[in-house]
């Protein structure tokens, strides 16, 4: 054999060896990625599986307990989504649990879309913290205490302004370090003195509280309509009717702040806003126009008279024949800082809120009989603002527009009529006491205030350096200077948003859950004998509705159809698939939309293509 030859049959032979090298390679490969991919499937992706009502805890009730006294705390408890532990701490079964992960899904999402970051901080706190910060005491007696077996104070959080600054104050230092936000979501403890109304107003409850830091107020102040942003995207994702309104910082502190309301009938809160702008506020916040000083002041001399067994606003004006508006109130409070007397017309209402504000006071009540004798030298029921000693008397705006009032006597039995508001009694300050009122002047604009109900599931606050202040969290800033951190803070109650939800969303059947935080989207209920087909044909929607990420529960229980479906009513279930013998022998299932009672026929591959259209159209 020649070189020439020898050579050729080695090439022959390489490119043979070479190919069958591809082939073992490429099989073995295919293989690889078979196995990677066999392997992806079972531990990458989440497995189906038929959610079974048979198999589900859903114990509901036929009837209303006898201690549930809202709408949402008696649906929750009839639909099997909550138990009662103890006093204002509830147990969540799988239907609230599910509710609930879903509004901290939203929650989160939108958060982190917004650059906050999240953390999980301690629910036992020291008490050093607090009274750094000045609260341990302020707080009040909300603040659950007690004592480890070292002796050493501590409570169960409420809230976390103590904490995170601590932990922020640790490791930044540097203006390069800010801005930072960060949040949890967590369970708070509050020790209500009268916990009721479910999860409305527990002790224990689910909560996302965030804090911002800041180098200055211009970015605080970015963050923080960041965050008003943030929330109204959550609120919307979580298909709630609600209104951003702005309210008083209570125990918090802060500056400024707004509350985010559902809106609903049965909320126990006021939302006070325009006919005509925009401007919308809490009623303990909602501010008022000071009003006209009178330019008739009545020249009248004031006559006592006798008013025997008259006490209260509607008695005294139906004993003398005026209206209320023509009477002055007097109420005597005790505060922190002494005694005060505050005049307001007769047909308002005192805010006791705008009054501890003005005063800056922690503690403020309605004095005893013995305050009261001390201040007016006349008993409970009679006091009126002439010849008070030892008190501070703050006026309401409205009581200079008078041209003449009615006043008590400072005596049993007696009020004093032609009294000019303006020269019969001394004031040392007027100002904005009073609650709002249907039809008072809007304080933006020509408008006239409306009232309506809802339930406060948000607040935003702006703390400034309330808190890094007095627990010294500082920064050095570009000069190499050291400077407080500008706060703020930003709590959504996450039970209180499904409780909400329910509220807001309900009828005589039961509750009518938005799509978005509803334990299950759709229910698949088959109904008639048991067959093979209509197994088969549930077992095929559940699988198209799975594929899409569309909750869905099959009642497969062998009850009555009435039963079947009065339960699904009274979960909330948005959409409802009911698959029967006579409408699937022609290839349909019927959809009924929980929010319109609206039923129709389907056929089965228009399943999916309906409950999406079904969800789409879902409004607020």
């Amino acid at each position: 054999m020649s070189n020439l030859d020898r050579n050729e049959h080695i090439d022959s032979a390489a490119v043979c060896f070479g190919s069958i090298y591809l082939i073992i390679v490429k099989s073995c490969l295919l293989d690889i990625f078979g196995r990677l991919d066999h392997v992806k499937k079972i531990y990458l992706q989440p497995r189906k599986k038929l959610m079974r009502m048979s198999k589900l805890l859903v114990p509901t009730l036929k009837e209303d307990p006898a201690d549930a006294e809202v709408i949402s705390h008696k649906l929750m408890l009839r639909a099997g989504m909550i138990r009662k532990l103890t006093a204002g701490v509830y147990s969540y079964l799988p239907l609230g649990y599910r509710s609930l992960r879903k509004v901290e899904q939203i929650v989160r999402e939108e958060m982190d879309a917004s650059g906050a970051q999240e953390v999980f901080l301690p629910m036992v706190q020291p008490s050093e913290l607090w009274k750094e910060s000045g609260r341990w005491d302020y707080y009040g007696t909300e603040l659950l205490r007690f004592k480890d077996r070292h002796d050493r104070e501590c409570c169960l959080g409420p809230t976390h302004e103590e904490v995170i600054t601590d932990l922020v104050r640790r490791d930044v230092r540097s203006y390069r370090d800010l801005p930072l936000n960060l949040y949890q979501i967590q369970t708070k403890f509050r020790d209500e003195i009268r916990p009721r109304f479910g999860l409305m107003r527990g002790r224990e409850f689910t909560m996302k509280d965030g804090y911002s830091f800041d180098s200055t107020e211009a970015g605080a102040e970015t963050t923080y309509l960041l965050m008003r942003d943030a929330y109204e995207r959550i609120f919307r994702r979580c298909g709630l009717g609600f209104r951003a309104v702005e309210a008083d910082s209570g125990p918090i502190g802060g500056s400024f702040s707004h509350e985010f309301m559902v809106l609903a009938n049965t909320g126990e809160d006021t939302v006070v806003s325009c006919d005509s702008c925009d401007y919308a506020a809490n009623l303990e916040k909602a501010e008022l126009k000071p009003g006209d000083v009178s330019l008739n002041p009545t020249s009248l001399v004031p006559e006592k008279i006798s008013t025997p067994s008259v006490k209260t606003i509607d008695e005294v004006s139906q004993f003398l024949g005026i209206s209320p508006s023509d009477l002055v109130k007097t109420l005597i409070l005790r505060t922190d800082k002494g005694p005060v007397a505050v005049l307001i017309r007769g047909d308002h209402e005192v805010n006791e809120v705008k009054v501890k504000n003005y005063l800056s006071v922690t503690e403020l009540e309605l004095a005893d009989e013995k305050l009261v004798i001390e201040a007016t030298g006349g008993p409970l029921g009679f006091s009126g603002p002439i010849g008070l000693r030892g008190v501070t008397v703050l006026a309401d705006h409205a009581i200079r527009s008078m041209d003449t009032a009615v006043v008590g006597a400072n005596e049993r039995d007696f009020h004093i009529i032609n009294v000019s508001p303006l020269t019969g009694f001394r004031v040392d300050a007027y100002g904005d006491f009073r609650s709002a009122c249907a039809g008072d002047p809007c304080p933006r604009c020509s408008g006239h205030l409306v009232m309506t109900r809802g339930i406060e599931v948000g607040h935003i606050f702006k703390l400034g350096t309330k808190y890094s202040e007095s627990m010294n969290a500082t920064f050095l800033d570009p000069d190499g200077k050291e400077t407080f951190m500008v706060m703020g803070c930003y709590g959504i109650g996450v039970s209180r948003t499904v409780a909400a939800a329910i509220e807001q969303n309900h009828d005589e059947d039961g509750i009518i859950f938005p799509p978005p935080i509803a334990p299950f989207t759709v229910i698949i209920t088959t109904v008639g004998a048991k067959s093979e087909e209509i197994d088969a044909a549930a077992e095929k929607i559940y699988g198209m509705l799975w594929e899409q990420g569309i909750d869905t529960l099959l009642d497969d229980r062998n009850e009555r159809p009435g039963v079947k479906f009065k339960d699904a009513d009274l979960i909330g279930i948005p959409i409802r698939i009911t698959i029967g013998k006579k409408a699937l022998a022609e290839g349909k299932v019927e959809l009924r939309s929980r929010k319109t009672k609206e039923n129709s026929l389907v056929e089965l591959d228009a399943v999916l293509l309906a409950v999406k259209e079904l969800i789409s159209v879902w409004d607020v």
